[in-house]
C-alpha cells in the first residue's frame, strides 16, 4: 500500500519530470530531491504512473514540442532545443515514433490555412473540454434527477 506522503514525494517528482526549464535534473538528483533511493524511485513511479520517469519525461518533452509546433513560428530546431533535446536526429526519430508523423509534416498538417482557426489535434485538447461537447446546447435545458423519498 502506498501511503499518502510517499504519493505526494512521487507527485512532485512528476512535476519536476515535466518541467522544460534550463534546470535539467537528472533521475538520480529527482529522487534524491523527494527523499528516495534512485533505484526504488524508478520502480515506484513505474508501479504508480504506468512509465519510467525516462519514459515520462520524453512523453512530456513530445507534448511539450506538439504545443510549441502550433503556437510558434519556431523552426524544428528551435523547438528540439527548448524542449531539452541536444539531438535535431534524436528528436526527429523519437517525435516520429510516438507521433507517427515528422514535427514538419505534424505542423504542416495542423498548422491553420491563413485566415482559418487553428485545427487542434484531439490529443492536445483538455479532457474537460470534450467532456463540455456532451452538455446541453440551450440554457435551462438540464433536467434534474429524480430524487429518492425516504418514507
Amino acid at each position: 500500500m502506498l501511503h499518502h506522503e510517499l504519493l505526494l514525494r512521487l507527485c512532485r517528482a512528476r512535476d519536476l519530470l515535466r518541467a522544460c526549464d534550463e534546470l535539467r535534473l537528472s533521475v538520480n538528483e529527482i529522487a534524491r530531491s523527494v527523499g528516495i533511493a534512485p533505484h526504488h524511485f524508478i520502480r515506484l513511479f513505474r508501479a504508480v504512473f504506468g512509465d519510467t520517469p525516462h519514459q515520462y519525461r520524453s512523453f512530456a518533452q513530445i507534448e511539450h514540442a506538439k504545443q510549441l509546433l502550433l503556437s510558434t513560428d519556431k523552426n524544428v530546431t528551435e523547438v528540439c532545443m527548448a524542449v531539452g533535446f541536444s539531438s535535431l536526429g534524436s528528436f526527429s526519430t523519437l517525435f516520429t515514433r510516438r507521433v507517427g508523423v515528422s514535427p514538419s509534416l505534424f505542423r504542416e498538417r495542423h498548422r491553420p490555412a491563413p485566415g482559418h482557426p487553428p485545427r487542434v489535434p484531439p490529443e492536445l485538447i483538455p479532457g474537460c473540454f470534450s467532456l463540455m461537447g456532451s452538455l446541453p446546447a440551450q440554457k435551462g435545458n438540464f433536467q434534474e434527477a429524480p430524487v429518492a423519498r425516504m418514507r
